[in-house]
């Protein structure tokens, strides 16, 4: 008996040590990507420009100088929009998780990266030296993981910076408000990753797997399905999707209630990753 749960654990241990091997040559490979660094550079982009139009449409001075561009009438910027009960943790949350377009770049990230080891013909190679597949599994969805958090501290960080550099334009949040949405806007986009990583291993295309990234990113199947299934009352269900939950959770914790957007997080991850190990055990690569 002893034997065998010495054995079990030496196999353990090995998978383990397998995983995170796998895990150091995707964030070496991840570092000389140009593909991170782009995606990242849009996301930073359209901060910027969205800021630069709150800035014109919903401040006095930024009206006064979208008059004098021509982007405006003296009428129309009379009428400015006020930003009263916009803070910058909502401000942050509608420049790309609430639209989709955050879980749309990511999307886009981890399709280029995990379709290029198909593409090179690069995974043949590590599937000879690797043979659990699901080390290999792990190892992506560990990947994007990685990637997601620093793109989401990474721009919560020019939000700050570019909210500075506006006058502090809208008010801060504290640093507890900034941790728990932070947190599970992490979990939730993590199981987005391993939904694009399960596409991409499935498909082994592009195509496929850009395709997804616009469709299930951006809401384009979420939102027309909840519809249609909301005229029989049956829609319900679906404000518990990852673009939902993204779109309609809580900025800040005020009750136990408010925790189920990690329980949703993590369910979506868990499903992700266990159906990206089954379909890549049953693939002939």
């Amino acid at each position: 008996m002893e034997i065998r749960k010495t054995d079990k654990g030496q196999n353990m241990e090995k998978e383990a040590g397998s995983m995170c091997n796998l895990l150091r040559m995707d964030l070496y490979r991840l570092k000389r990507s140009w593909s991170v660094y782009f995606c990242f550079g849009i996301l930073l982009l359209m901060t910027a420009a969205t800021f630069l139009m709150v800035w014109l449409a919903g401040t006095e001075e930024g009206g006064k100088t979208a008059v004098k561009i021509g982007m405006m009438t003296a009428a129309q910027a009379a009428e400015h929009g006020s930003l009263e009960g916009v803070d910058l943790l909502m401000l942050f949350r509608r420049m790309g998780l609430s639209g989709g377009v955050y879980n749309m770049m990511l999307g886009i990230q981890v399709m280029l990266f995990v379709c290029s080891d198909y593409q090179s013909g690069f995974v043949k190679n590590i599937m000879a030296l690797h043979q659990n597949r699901w080390s290999y599994a792990g190892s992506k969805i560990l990947t994007a993981g990685i990637v997601n958090i620093c793109y989401l501290t990474g721009q919560f960080a020019f939000v700050l910076l570019v909210n500075a550099r506006f006058g502090h334009m809208v008010p801060g949040v504290g640093i507890r408000d900034s941790l728990f949405f932070i947190s599970w806007a992490w979990m939730a986009t993590t199981a987005f990753a391993a939904l694009m990583v399960c596409i991409c291993i499935w498909s082994r295309s592009v195509a496929a797997g850009t395709l997804a990234a616009v469709l299930l990113g951006t809401g384009s199947v979420v939102e027309p399905l909840r519809m249609f299934l909301d005229v029989f009352h049956l829609g319900g269900w679906l404000d518990d999707s990852i673009y939902l939950t993204l779109s309609m959770g809580p900025d800040r914790y005020e009750t136990v209630s408010d925790l189920y957007v990690y329980l949703v997080g993590a369910g979506f991850l868990g499903i992700y990753t266990v159906v990206t190990g089954v379909v890549l055990k049953k693939q002939d690569i």
